[in-house]
């Protein structure tokens, strides 16, 4: 076999695809899954669901069976939302974490019910076209058969081993005795093929009520884990009406709280305020907007949303116009601020879009939150668990405080766009705390300077942390770093093969069809017909 040097030191670039059917994600095997399902005569919600499931097995560095879904259906004249993310163990009291002073990243004390089985068969139940079953075919020959590792996914590989390849049951499942597998390299899983064929024969039930929800609920309770059969039992999605925020003549969608798609809201309704087409595409301030819009709104998103039957401001709140124009008083364009959280007066992964020819479009979102999530593996089974209860709070009175039965604030978020009330772009911007931030950043490009989806997407962006820190890409141009530097931000330009700045997968509807573009910062691929 050619023994190939791995690197990529020249920046390439792809261009859109245009088609009547498209289907747009980040591992071209799993989006040609989805066009299969869309070539047999299955409408965009078969072909967002397959290449969902086959993304568990092809990308399983950032996604898998035991994760939660989340997801934007444009079906018929109407947007539907899809919260299928899971609660927290009946065992989780805040007495069960008194030990910790933060909450754990890995390990079964991070493990919530996952809901993404349940999301795929509510889909397909209320919207598909295809038997149920036949959706998992290609990710069932992709598990037994195997498939080429990809070098981005060996390397995301190979970084998460050191932390995760104690945890019960990952070093047998993931990994090639006790490495990762190589670039160029084929990876067989039959274990998770078994599974997955499991699931397809019960329509879900085997996950949640039996034999795999025996097996889940036996290694917990070996290894030191909470979840029972009768927390796996008690999962259920929820059909959730989006919340939106209108901006230049269009509406951005997101699902509502116990997301972060609203802070993506706040910060568009604080840039509405300003004047962003005057200062210039790429310029200073529309950077600098963008950072402080977005570092106001992540303040709240971090103070006020949970599951929002313990959210303590409602998320109209802080949507609400004079909330968000006081909030716009506090942006100084000339510097740097440090925000804190406001408080409004009574009155907040793998992405991947699908759309069809008959006008259908899918914004669907799935993660086992940070990479492979806890590094917990049900023997036998190739479901890896993820780490969601990571994202709550140990703080008393908070309302993301972890509880038993209670849905964890939630990084992954799927957002569409509309405008006079039709449809006009599902899209999404995966990775963490970039996600929301990388909404924010896709809609000024589209509706403040009418950049074509992939321009969107190959653009410099910006990610904000929790702290003071400002990251670019290495592609931001000097003089505009440098400006934002003087202005007061501790801005660190990352190296040119950063993954830490999300991916972006948008459709854009077009007359007689669509313009499809997939991220080059992935090995994602925009296919169709």
């Amino acid at each position: 076999m050619q023994d190939f040097d791995w690197s990529f030191p020249y920046r390439s670039q792809k261009m859109p695809l245009l088609a009547a059917n498209a289907v747009s994600t980040s591992q071209p095997l799993a989006a040609q899954a989805g066009l299969q399902m869309l070539q047999q005569g299955g409408n965009a919600i078969d072909a967002a669901i397959a290449t969902a499931i086959a993304l568990t097995v092809v990308e399983p560095v950032m996604n898998g069976i035991g994760g939660d879904l989340f997801a934007q259906v444009w079906h018929e004249g109407r947007l539907y939302g899809l919260n299928a993310s899971g609660r927290s163990p009946a065992a989780w009291t805040p007495e069960h974490f008194a030990g910790y002073q933060t909450m754990p990243k890995v390990g079964w004390d991070t493990v919530t019910v996952p809901g993404a089985v349940s999301g795929w068969k509510a889909l397909s139940d209320r919207f598909g076209k295809l038997p149920f079953e036949r959706l998992f075919a290609p990710a069932i020959g992709y598990a037994r058969d195997g498939f080429l590792v990809s070098p981005q996914i060996a390397r995301q590989w190979a970084a998460q081993l050191p932390v995760l390849i104690e945890q019960p049951g990952f070093r047998e499942a993931f990994t090639i005795d006790g490495r990762a597998p190589r670039a160029g390299e084929v990876w067989r899983f039959p274990d998770q093929a078994r599974t997955l064929a499991d699931i397809a024969a019960t329509g879900g039930r085997s996950f949640y009520q039996g034999a795999l929800a025996e097996r889940i609920a036996e290694h917990a309770a070996k290894t030191g884990g909470s979840i029972t059969k009768a927390d796996l039992a008690a999962q259920q999605v929820g059909w959730v009406a989006p919340i939106s925020q209108s901006f230049r003549g269009h509406e951005l969608h997101e699902l509502p709280p116990n997301g972060q798609g609203i802070a993506a809201l706040i910060a568009l309704g604080i840039v509405e305020r300003f004047d962003i087409e005057a200062m210039g595409r790429d310029s200073a301030d529309f950077y600098h907007l963008g950072i402080e819009a977005m570092k106001l709104a992540f303040a709240d998103l971090h103070a006020h949303v949970a599951d929002p039957a313990h959210m303590l401001v409602p998320p109209a709140a802080l949507l609400g116009p004079a909330y968000l124009a006081s909030r716009a008083d506090l942006i100084q364009m000339d510097r740097a601020s440090v925000p804190m959280a406001g408080v409004p007066k009574p009155g907040g992964t793998v992405y991947l879009a699908a759309a069809d020819a008959a006008g259908s479009m899918v914004s669907f979102i799935q993660s086992n939150y940070r990479g492979f999530g806890s590094g917990v593996v049900v023997p036998g089974t190739g479901i890896g668990l993820h780490n969601r209860g990571e994202s709550f709070s140990l703080q008393p009175g908070h309302a993301n405080r972890v509880a038993p039965g209670k849905q964890p604030m939630h990084t992954i978020i799927p957002g569409f766009v509309t405008r006079g009330g039709e449809p006009l772009m599902a899209f999404g911007v995966m990775g963490g705390s970039m996600q929301a931030q990388g909404h924010l950043q896709m809609m000024l490009r589209l509706a403040s300077f009418h950049q074509n989806p992939q321009a969107m997407s190959d653009a410099p962006r910006f990610r904000v942390e929790n702290g003071p820190v400002v990251h670019v890409e290495a592609h931001m141009p000097t003089a505009v770093v440098q400006e934002l530097i003087a202005r007061g931000h501790d801005v660190q330009v990352a190296p040119p093969d950063s993954l830490e700045f999300g991916s972006a997968q948008l459709i854009h509807r077009i007359e007689g069809g669509y313009v499809a573009a997939s991220d080059s910062r992935r090995d994602g691929q925009a296919v169709g017909f």
